[in-house]
C-alpha cells in the first residue's frame, strides 16, 4: 500500500432520521495522511463509508491507534460508522462530509487544503436542538411530541452545518458564543474569538488571535492579527469573486471595517473603512504626498500598508505602516 492510498479515516457515531438516512456524524479522534505502517489494519476495507461493530472497531483501533475511538462508544455495543478515504476526492456522502469538517476543526489540516466539491449537495439541513439534530422535515411533530410529554424541545438553528463545539473543542481557545463557529472552522491555539466574531467552516485564525468580526469561508488570518468588532471579509460563496482573502501576520482590521483584497503583514486598515478590489486608493510617500492612484487590487498580498480615509475630502489613502500592532498576551494564554 503506497502513501496515496491513506488520505483521511474516521470511526464514530452517526444519527438518521426516520427514513434512516444520515444526518449528522461524530468522529471523536479523526486520522489524516497516516503512513503505511499504521494503516495495515484496513487491508480489508474498501474506500468509503461502512457499518462496523464494536468488536471490529476494537482490533482497528489496536492496530492503527488508541485514541482512533473512545472506549465509551465501543462499550455501547452498537453498530458504528467508519468513513475510510483513500483519496482527497469529491464528497460523496453525508458522512464523507462530516469527516472533512471534522478533519478541519481538529486541526489536522489547514482550510483550503481539502477538496469540499459536493459539500452543499450532501448536508443536509438539520433542525439543532436540546434533544439532537433532527431532520427538518420531522421537527414540528417531533415539538408535538415533546409537548405531549411535558418537555420543552428548543431548536437552536435550521441549518447544514452545526456549531463546532457540540463536535470538538480545540485546545487553548476562548470561545464567547459557540454558535457562531462552524464545524469545520480552524481555530489555532491563542484564539480568542468575542460575542460578534464569526468563523465559518473552511476558515480560520493560525492562533493567537482576537476575532470580534466575521471570518468567512476560505478566509485564513495570521498569527497575531486582530480583527475589530463586527468587521468583515469577504469570502467567495456569494458573489465574493474568485479573489481568496487572507490576512498576514499582526494586521489589524479596524471595528466595522473589513476587507475584499487579501492584506500581506503588519497592514491596519481604521475603523469603518472596507477596502474593496475595484476601489480607488491613493498610495503616498512617507512625506504624505502622493505617488499614485490604484485599485485596491494592484496592492492585494503586500505588507506594511496603513489604509485610512481622509475625513476632509473623503479620499482613501494608502501610506506605509510603521507601527505593527501586538496581542495583549495575557488576553490569548486561555489557561
Amino acid at each position: 500500500m503506497t502513501k496515496q492510498d491513506f488520505f483521511a479515516l474516521g470511526i464514530g457515531h452517526k444519527t438518521t432520521n426516520l427514513n434512516k438516512q444520515t444526518i449528522d456524524c461524530f468522529f471523536p479522534n479523526p486520522v489524516f495522511n497516516a503512513s503505511p505502517e499504521e494503516i495495515k489494519g484496513l487491508n480489508a476495507y474498501a474506500s468509503g463509508t461502512s457499518e462496523i461493530s464494536p468488536s471490529e472497531a476494537l482490533q482497528i483501533k489496536q492496530k492503527i491507534s488508541p485514541h482512533l475511538v473512545p472506549d465509551a462508544l465501543i462499550e455501547a455495543d452498537k453498530p458504528l460508522t467508519m468513513v475510510y478515504l483513500q483519496q482527497d476526492n469529491l464528497i460523496d456522502s453525508v458522512e464523507e462530509a462530516y469527516l472533512k469538517l471534522h478533519l478541519l476543526s481538529h486541526r489536522l489540516t489547514l482550510p483550503n487544503t481539502l477538496n469540499l466539491g459536493q459539500l452543499f449537495e450532501h448536508l443536509p439541513t438539520v433542525a439543532w436542538t436540546n434533544f439532537g439534530p433532527i431532520d427538518a422535515s420531522e421537527i414540528n411533530d417531533r415539538i408535538i411530541e415533546h409537548r405531549v410529554k411535558g418537555e420543552h424541545l428548543e431548536v437552536y438553528s435550521v441549518d447544514k452545518f452545526p456549531k463546532m463545539t457540540n463536535y470538538v473543542i480545540p485546545q487553548g481557545v476562548r470561545i464567547a458564543d459557540s454558535s457562531r463557529i462552524r464545524l469545520g472552522a480552524y481555530l489555532g491555539e491563542g484564539t480568542t474569538v468575542m460575542h460578534e466574531g464569526f468563523i465559518n467552516f473552511n476558515a480560520g485564525a493560525h492562533g493567537p488571535n482576537m476575532v470580534e468580526g466575521r471570518i468567512s469561508q476560505g478566509v485564513v488570518i495570521g498569527e497575531g492579527s486582530d480583527l475589530g468588532g463586527s468587521a468583515s471579509t469577504m469570502g467567495t460563496l456569494s458573489g465574493g469573486g474568485e479573489i481568496r482573502i487572507s490576512i498576514g501576520k499582526n494586521c489589524l482590521v479596524g471595528a466595522n471595517a473589513g476587507t475584499g483584497i487579501p492584506l500581506g503583514d503588519r497592514c491596519t486598515i481604521e475603523a469603518g473603512l472596507y477596502i474593496t478590489s475595484g476601489m480607488l486608493i491613493s498610495v503616498l510617500d512617507e512625506n504624505n504626498k502622493e505617488i499614485k492612484k490604484v485599485k485596491a487590487r494592484e496592492l492585494a498580498g503586500a505588507s506594511d500598508m496603513l489604509f485610512i480615509r481622509n475625513s476632509q475630502t473623503g479620499q482613501i489613502v494608502c501610506k506605509t505602516n510603521n507601527q505593527a500592532i501586538a496581542l495583549n498576551e495575557a488576553l490569548h494564554k486561555n489557561n
